[in-house]
This record gives C-alpha cells, structure tokens and sequence, in this order.
C-alpha cells in the first residue's frame, strides 16, 4: 500500500530514495533540474528580485486607474449636483409669484452649500420659448474639476428648465 503525499520508501526531508525508487525509476532527476530547482527555491536564479519590479510597475498602474475612476466619479457628482441645482432654481423661478432671477438666486444658494461657493459664482436665468411653452431656464457654468475638486481653465456648462406658471 503506497502513502498519498510521498513516494514510497522515501525518508522525509532527505531527498534520498530507496532502492526500489532507484530501480523504478521513480522522481529521477538530472543534477542540473535539482540545481535550477534548489536555485528556484532559494531565490538565486535568473528571475530572483523581479517580483518586486513588478509589484512596483503593477502597483503603480492600479494606483494610477483607481486614481482615474475616483476623478470620474468627482466630475460625475459636481456635473449630476449642478444640473440638479439648475433644475431645481429653474422649478422656483417657474412659480407664478416669482421670477427668473428669484431661481438664480435659488440656484446660487443650492450650489454654495451642497459644493462650494466657487461653483456658484456664474448663474444666470432667463425665459425661453419651447415647443410654444414660456419656460424658465437657469444655466450654471462652473469650473470642470480636474484634481479633486479644483478646477483647471476647462468650464462646464449645464442648464435647468421649467415650464412658467401663468400669473
């Protein structure tokens, strides 16, 4: 009856085989295949100090796509935050007892506390004709966030709209 895990008549951590093994023919082994692979095991081989060379480029490759992903993330929550304040200024301003300028002002305020102030700083409104509808429209231009949430030279513009209430 053979023993799983080891062959038979083998003396553990020997490397030496019994005679039958010999005889067999089992785990026969060249004297260079037990060098290449003792130097494998210990490190001094051809490829010993490459595993940190790869960490180093394949970490920083990572670190440089999670970077990205969380940049997207940031432009897509300022540009998804300001068209929901524009549209949201545009619905105010839309109301019978008030006027484009009131859903600016409303704009402004929305902007300044769920961003920054900065973001706020170019909102206008107006009324518009669309498909024979008196609409409000308030349009934010802000700064694109580049890194983090400061701003480049690159502007975003968005626009919110409202159908007017009659008076």
């Amino acid at each position: 009856m053979r023993r799983r895990g080891r062959a038979a008549g083998r003396r553990p951590g020997t490397g030496r085989e019994s005679g039958a093994d010999r005889e067999s023919g089992a785990d026969r082994e060249s004297g260079a295949d037990r060098e290449s692979g003792a130097d494998r095991e210990s490190g001094t081989g051809r490829e010993s100090g490459t595993a940190v060379v790869d960490f180093a480029l394949v970490g920083a490759f990572v670190t440089l796509v999670f970077v990205a992903v969380v940049q997207l993330a940031v432009v897509l929550h300022v540009r998804n935050t300001l068209v929901d304040c524009a549209s949201d200024g545009a619905r105010f301003g839309a109301l019978a007892d008030r006027d484009p300028d009131a859903g600016a002002a409303r704009a402004r305020e929305l902007i300044a506390a769920d961003l920054s102030p900065a973001y706020a700083r170019s909102v206008t409104a107006g009324r518009e004709r669309f498909g024979g509808l008196d609409t409000v429209v308030v349009t934010v231009r802000a700064p694109l966030p580049l890194v983090g949430l400061l701003g480049a030279g690159q502007v975003l513009t968005v626009r919110g709209h409202a159908v007017a209430e009659a008076p």
